[in-house]
């Protein structure tokens, strides 16, 4: 079967770090750097172009370098919103994307493989939709979308149906599971004890 079109990545940057103190969370730094820059560095080499998803000031990533773009509207809410912002984004765009990489601001150690086995698995089942799990644990927002999916993820947020995994299962779906040794490529920092764990296992 041919390969499937172009990646583009998103990086979804709207949590507020309520446990990490109420920081930005995208801009809370692990060994001297922003978490947003560990994300963005793992997935350079695997999507292209990279946007960030985040609502309020699009200034503070200036830094970045990177296309901001908020909800398309304030009546959604959640990951699914800025997915589906960055499928409309890149549908109106000439960026020549057709699918979408989407992993959240905190997961610093996002594997090297990713983009490709998920690629690899939407190719062997023609699923819509890969997505990631490690150690029994599903991460549904580290996901492979096809831009195809952009009118059934405008009417889910339309109707309140907010829920990642559970829009993922209504569609054709595909899972690809990562091994934790030696640590889980999916570790994600929410809390201090998090980022103590996530400076342990950093290695530049």
């Amino acid at each position: 079967m041919s390969r499937l079109p172009a990646i583009a990545g998103l990086i979804l940057a709207g949590g507020r770090g309520l446990r990490l103190g109420g920081r930005d969370k995208a801009l809370v730094e692990l060994a001297g750097r922003p978490l947003l820059a560990h994300v963005a560095a793992r997935l350079k080499p695997q999507a292209a172009p990279l946007i960030i998803s985040a609502n309020g000031d699009p200034a503070r990533f200036a830094a970045f370098g990177l296309a901001v773009l908020p909800d398309e509207t304030g009546t959604f809410a959640g990951p699914l919103a800025g997915i589906l912002a960055a499928m409309e984004h890149l549908a109106a765009g000439s960026a020549g994307a057709g699918l979408l990489l989407s992993a959240p601001t905190d997961c610093p150690f996002l594997p090297p493989d990713l983009a490709a086995r998920l690629e690899a698995a939407m190719r062997e089942t023609g699923a819509a939709v890969a997505f990631a799990s490690s150690g029994g644990r599903d991460h549904p927002v580290i996901a492979l979308w096809s831009l195809g999916l952009r009118d059934a993820l405008r009417r889910a947020l339309s109707h309140g149906r907010h829920g990642v995994m559970a829009f993922i299962v209504g569609q054709h779906h595909a899972n690809v599971s990562w091994p934790t040794a030696p640590h889980d490529p999916f570790f994600n920092v929410n809390t201090p004890e998090d980022m103590a764990g996530a400076e342990r296992i950093y290695q530049p």
